[in-house]
């Protein structure tokens, strides 16, 4: 978790890239996440954006 905006988005990109799996980018009592889409159940968090790899092709960020 992290109070960054800026570096939870660069993790949730490159962990989205890594693996090639659909990631969340989320906050839950004012801090941010990222976790795999699947994982993620709903309601439990608010989510921000969803990265999802094979959407955007290999150059994007």
């Amino acid at each position: 978790m992290s109070h960054n905006l800026s570096l939870a988005q660069n993790h949730a990109y490159d962990l989205a890239r890594t693996p090639m799996i659909p990631v969340t980018l989320f906050r839950v009592d004012g801090e941010y996440g990222v976790m795999p889409s699947e994982d993620l159940e709903d309601g439990e968090v608010d989510v921000i954006h969803e990265y999802d790899p094979h959407q955007y092709g290999r150059r994007a960020h």
